[in-house]
Parts: C-alpha cells; structure tokens; sequence
C-alpha cells in the first residue's frame, strides 16, 4: 500500500517518535548487521473489509506478543505492543482503499525489527528499525481447496530443540527455500519438517500441521504438535484452531507429538481422515499426498491423505468459521480489532 510506519531506536535513546509517511527505500549503512548477521525478525497479519463494511484486524494482540518474544531473542529492544497496534490502525486508517471490498481478500501486514548499527562486530545492536507495510492480497484457493503434495525427508530440518525455531525469524526461513525447490523437483508443493530418528512431524512449509484422526484408543481426536520443545511456531491460526476445536467439544484436542511411523499406521488401518497446514495466508491447506524418503535409503514412497473425501470434514469447518470471524458475519469476543 500507499505508507508505511518507520520507527528508529538506539540503545543510548530507546525508541524515537514514530513516523507515518509514503513507502519508500530504506537507508542502511553497508556494516548494518541486519545485513551480516541476520539480526532481524518479522510478523505477519491481516486487516479485512467485514459485511458492514468496517476494517478490522485479526487477533493482532497475538501477533505483537510473538514480536516481542522474538526480539527479546534477537538481542533486539521490545516496545509497547499496543503503541504499535495504534501506529498499525493509523496506516490502516490512511490507506484503507487498500484493504479489498472483498470477502475473499485482505490486506497483509508486515510489522518488521531488523539490527542497523554501522559495525561489523559479532555483538548485539545499539541501534535497530522497526517498520511496517501492507499490501493487498487475494484468496490463496481462487478456485476451492487444492490438496498439496509434501515431500518428507529426514535429511533436512528446520529447526533443533534449543535453537530459534519457535520465533519468527528471517534466519528460518531462508535455509528452507532451497529445500522447497528440491521437493518440487519430486513433484511435490512444500516440504513436511521432520526431526530426529524417529522422524517426528513439526510443520509443513511455512505452516502448523494438524491431523484428523481415529486415534489407537478408537477415539476421534485432532492433534498438532506440541510447543514445549522450541520446534514449533506458536501460529495465531494455530491458536486459533485449537480454541475452536476445544469451544466445538466433539472429539478429544491433543498437543503432542506423532511421527511419520504413526501416519503410516494410521494410514494403513485406515483411521486417518484428514492432514491440513494452518497459517496466515490460507487459514487451512489441505494435504494429499506425501512422498517419504525411505530412512537409510535413497527410496521413496508415495502416501495418499484422504483430506478431501472424509468425514467429518473438519478442515472446511474450520475455514469456514475462522472466515466468519474475520469478515464479521460471526462475533468473537476480543479476537477482531475495528480500525
């Protein structure tokens, strides 16, 4: 869109007055660490045009603690979260042609913390950006729900117990992309995040993994990985999803962690039902249909998801609802916030 938000802090200052202006380049010194060392960290959200015509954001008050937890690990200041939602609804408010008169569109948000200092010393920043932009964006399924492909292999990880894994950085993403290009080769979307020898399911691309499925008790439980390990992305969808899930009181709502090993059984006892992605930019993706790299080998072999044909279908309930809320058909106390 048309501005954006610019706030500098240094650490002898803190935070100088934020700035609404025109969109326009950025000015970094060549040593800025941001550059070297990848000190920086981003968020991403949403704003929609509801039925009465009113501009609302989804759960930004999620989106501002992660921020903050991430800077926190970044070495990077913290800042007052609802400052910044106010900073946010201002640019918002200035370019709200921007935000599409469409239920299947949105404008995306993305607040961003990056390291600025004019040193290339290995140390933590003494001075640091934050800045946001927008842009509008379409419906990621223009035409109804596409079932992907995921190439599952245990040579590549995304992240480690201990490491950054479960905070939003630029540094998880860019060794990803690379992977990301290998598993189209195999024919495949996005690439299934495996870690450790047992193969244990994290995430699938950018997004959390749920699985719908009749567990080995024969109960009907929906599960997603847990956060405790610092595997995981703690996904305002995600967050989302399991409230839901819960408030819905139908089947049993578990955080734990399953493996590749489990997929397979289930698959082949016929009890699994539905495997989808959760994030931002989908609200739910189906999963198809995974290609697994065979450990110990350098064989693969095809498992085919039946999202699209089960019941329940859990998925399009979900996106339905999580939709409702954001376009303000359906009221949910404390998760919109008018602009």
């Amino acid at each position: 869109a048309e501005h954006m938000v610019e706030v500098d802090w240094t650490e002898a200052n803190g935070w100088q007055k934020a700035s609404l202006h025109k969109l326009r380049n950025l000015s970094l010194h060549p040593g800025a660490k941001v550059l070297h060392y990848a000190i920086e960290l981003f968020e991403g959200m949403k704003a929609y045009r509801c039925i009465d015509n009113k501009i609302r954001m989804f759960r930004p008050d999620m989106n501002m603690a992660r921020m903050n937890r991430t800077a926190k690990r970044a070495a990077l200041p913290t800042f007052d979260s609802n400052e910044l939602i106010e900073c946010i609804r201002a640019m918002i408010a200035l370019d709200e042609e921007w935000v599409p008169a469409s239920l299947t569109s949105s404008l995306y948000i993305r607040p961003t913390l990056i390291g600025t200092d004019k040193t290339l010393g290995v140390g933590h920043p003494n001075d640091a950006k934050l800045f946001v932009v927008s842009g509008p964006v379409g419906s990621y399924f223009s035409t109804g729900f596409q079932p992907v492909s995921l190439l599952a292999d245990h040579q590549f990880v995304r992240a480690f117990p201990g490491g950054v894994g479960a905070y939003k950085m630029g540094c998880n993403y860019a060794p990803t992309i690379g992977v990301g290009l290998e598993a189209q080769k195999k024919g495949c979307h996005q690439v299934v995040w495996l870690h450790g020898d047992d193969e244990e399911i994290t995430e699938v691309g950018t997004m959390n993994i749920f699985v719908l499925w009749k567990n080995e008790k024969n109960e009907l439980e929906l599960v997603t990985p847990p956060l405790d390990k610092g595997l995981i992305l703690p996904g305002v969808t995600r967050d989302s999803l399991l409230t839901l899930a819960r408030e819905y009181n139908e089947f049993k709502v578990s955080e734990r962690t399953f493996t590749m090993g489990d997929i397979k059984r289930a698959l082949k006892e016929k009890r699994l039902l539905q495997m989808f992605g959760a994030g931002t930019a989908c609200v739910v993706s189906p999963v198809g249909r995974i290609v697994h790299r065979v450990p110990g080998t350098s064989n693969y072999e095809e498992l085919l998801i039946p999202t699209m044909e089960s019941k329940p279908q859990l998925m399009q309930r979900f996106y339905e609802h999580i939709n409702d809320i954001q376009y303000g058909r359906v009221e949910k106390k404390g998760w919109t916030v008018e602009v």
